[in-house]
């Protein structure tokens, strides 16, 4: 595999996220005020991860890997740049089942709703009683 580039995207190239996401995971809908974070190959986006910021917080959310890169440890790989280069404690997800031991692998700990600062509780909820089974998840800063 090709060397892999981490990095922001550039906003000019907003669009072309936009059409990423309409075409491999419609639900998710980048804003230009979303901080989104890229993993390409050869120039080519191969991973986007969008952070919404909600008040001192962020939620991680439409991590999309590019069904071209899919099993080949390119989401691993671009979670681990997450961890060395941008995630703290202050960083949420709320995670689909099947991908809670994925999170869990890097640095996400399962929480109870609860334990979820207020505006945050507040989406999440909105999330479950729409019939979304998600677990949130907090990153915890080994270091």
């Amino acid at each position: 595999m090709d060397t892999l580039k981490f990095g922001m995207l550039d906003p000019i190239k907003l669009p072309i996220a936009k059409k990423l996401y309409k075409a491999h995971y419609p639900a998710g809908k980048p804003k230009s005020d979303e901080r989104i974070l890229t993993l390409s190959q050869n120039h080519s986006l191969c991973a986007l991860v969008r952070f919404r910021s909600i008040e001192q917080y962020r939620l991680m959310t439409g991590m999309l890997v590019l069904p071209d890169f899919r099993q080949q440890g390119v989401g691993h790989h671009f979670m681990a740049q997450l961890q060395q280069n941008e995630l703290t404690n202050n960083d949420f997800c709320f995670a689909l089942e099947h991908l809670q031991g994925f999170y869990g692998q890097h640095g996400f700990k399962v929480i109870a709703q609860e334990e979820l600062p207020g505006p945050l509780k507040q989406l999440f909820s909105r999330y479950i009683h729409g019939g979304k089974a998600l677990a949130a998840m907090r990153y915890i800063d080994p270091r």
